[in-house]
């Protein structure tokens, strides 16, 4: 292996990551992973999620970096999106606002490239999240819906009982699934 299978791995949640893990490994990467999330409100659902991040991390032998919760921050990134619907400017915006740690954790660590799990999820348009990751030279886009990602991280979040929440993340999209 040489230094280019070194990536960073944007984690939005654990079960999210299981599946995108088994795939790098699959491929031959070394994964960081990277807890970045300080959209994720409230506190205690962050912290709940970062449990259980650890818990993966210490599942797969896998490194950790956690990047620092700045709520407010994120709320001032998003400030006028308050009322987008999901899917929409806001959170656009917010990847842009994680892509942004990510990228300079990736630098700070020196590895050479990052990705995210976002893209595994139904929810989310790993088109929207490539067009975004553009903007940061270390983005490396990996789309792991293919292949059943999706389906196949319920399997393994199954197997090893990891809490699965029903909403992305912030308190908009919180309101959004009420």
């Amino acid at each position: 292996m040489n230094d280019n299978d070194r990536i960073l791995l944007h984690v939005c949640c654990a079960p999210c990551a299981t599946s995108c893990l088994e795939r790098l490994a699959a491929a031959k990467k070394r994964v960081t992973l990277f807890f970045a999330n300080s959209n994720i409100a409230p506190a205690e659902e962050y912290y709940k999620r970062l449990q259980e991040v650890f818990r993966l991390s210490k599942l797969f032998s896998t490194p950790l970096e956690v990047d620092d919760y700045d709520h407010d921050a994120w709320l001032r990134s998003i400030a006028g999106l308050e009322n987008e619907p999901e899917k929409g400017a806001r959170c656009r915006r917010c990847f842009g606002f994680s892509f942004a740690r990510t990228q300079n954790a990736a630098e700070s660590l020196g590895l050479p490239a990052f990705t995210t799990t976002l893209t595994v999820s139904p929810h989310k348009s790993s088109s929207v999240l490539f067009e975004i990751g553009k903007d940061f030279p270390r983005f490396t886009p990996c789309d792991f819906k293919k292949k059943e990602g999706f389906r196949r991280s319920l399997q393994l979040s199954r197997h090893f009982a990891l809490y699965r929440q029903n909403f992305c993340g912030c308190e908009f999209s919180r309101e959004d699934r009420r």
